[in-house]
């Protein structure tokens, strides 16, 4: 995790709450899916857990309200994930068709979009947990299938003593400690800063 993370979760309020009067604001959407795009075919959900705006608004600003609950496996399910992608992504497209390319209107369409998955992100992060949202988020669903596989974290079998402490720090919930592909891990590393014995890199 950057140390500036901590503080992305602003742009949240800004683009959604500013963006009511200042349609332009919602072109930051265009910056953060160019960003992503770039990333995720070399870091895989990299950018989710270190520059995603929505990331750290549920992870820092969110958090204390948080019932933190474990996350519902049908939640990663891609029986969930592909038709949120599929709806959204057509909502979208759908929308900006019918802006007549007025600017304000297009900029309308990512604030309306931003509002809607900031409300969903806020009622499943307190009544579930933080990242409950990132599980089916559809530009995660989209870094997983770009680059899941790269940037795998790694673990030294030999150095863990099985504490548990990587998988109690994990905002996805991952069985962190476990030898597996985690193509879902958001790549901020509080587990390797947590693990006692030096077990875990990238």
């Amino acid at each position: 995790m950057l140390k500036i993370t901590p503080y992305f979760g602003i742009i949240v309020l800004i683009v959604s709450l500013g963006g009511i009067f200042y349609p332009k604001l919602g072109y930051f959407l265009l910056l953060v899916f160019a960003s992503l795009m770039i990333v995720a075919p070399f870091r895989g959900r990299w950018f989710c857990g270190n520059l995603c705006p929505r990331g750290s608004f549920v992870d820092f600003w969110l958090a204390p309200l948080s019932r933190k609950l474990k996350i519902p496996d049908f939640f990663r399910s891609m029986w969930l994930r592909v038709p949120v992608f599929v709806l959204l992504m057509g909502f979208m497209i759908f929308r900006i068709i019918n802006t007549e390319g007025i600017v304000d209107r297009i900029g309308m369409v990512f604030v309306t979009l931003c509002i809607l998955t900031t409300s969903v992100a806020i009622l499943f992060g307190v009544i579930i947990a933080p990242r409950a949202w990132c599980s089916f988020c559809p530009m995660g669903t989209l870094q997983r299938a770009m680059g899941g596989k790269r940037y795998q974290l790694k673990m030294d079998a030999g150095r863990c003593i099985d504490c548990g402490r990587c998988q109690k720090v994990c905002p996805m919930q991952l069985p962190v400690n476990e030898i597996l592909e985690k193509p879902d891990c958001i790549k901020c590393g509080r587990c390797i800063e947590a693990c006692p014995k030096q077990a875990l890199s990238f």
